[in-house]
């Protein structure tokens, strides 16, 4: 039997059918078309399905959408955008703190949860945010610096 599901994506309410055991990373790169979000291990330990779901790092692809209901969900396409974009976003194109990419939006996402709850964060407390998240590329340096970069611009001075 098919339900509704109702939420906050990216700052928009959305209603959406589902199946029973549909999880949130199906639905949004399959059923919404916003493909940031990658499939990794699908097991919730390689970190690059994290969105943020009422702004904690949550894997994706063990999120239940059932779980998501009443709750704001956010992927990377909605925070920022290509005329204005987030402090981390921009931190991270400075910086090179990517290479193939595949891993950088659930990156991005465990930082932005890290910035709201923690605006001033030391460097190990970035290091434990992205433990996470698995990257063959080896950038993990420039993407403490990048993060030490957006947080720095985000306190103000």
């Amino acid at each position: 039997m098919t339900e509704q599901v109702a939420f906050r994506l990216n700052g928009h309410n959305v209603t959406v059918p589902h199946e029973g055991g549909q999880n949130l990373l199906d639905l949004l790169r399959n059923t919404l078309q916003l493909k940031a979000t990658r499939m990794g291990c699908g097991q919730g330990q390689c970190g690059a399905c994290r969105v943020l779901l009422d702004g904690h790092a949550v894997a994706a692809c063990e999120t239940p959408l059932w779980a998501v209901e009443g709750k704001s969900v956010t992927t990377v396409e909605g925070l920022g955008s290509p005329a204005a974009p987030h402090a981390l976003q921009t931190a991270f194109i400075e910086e090179q703190a990517m290479q193939c990419g595949f891993c950088t939006s659930g990156i991005l996402m465990s930082a932005a949860a890290l910035l709201q709850r923690q605006p001033h964060p030391s460097r190990q407390e970035i290091v434990q945010a992205i433990d996470g998240h698995l990257c063959r590329c080896g950038a993990h340096n420039r993407v403490v610096r990048a993060i030490e970069k957006a947080a720095a611009r985000l306190a103000g001075p």
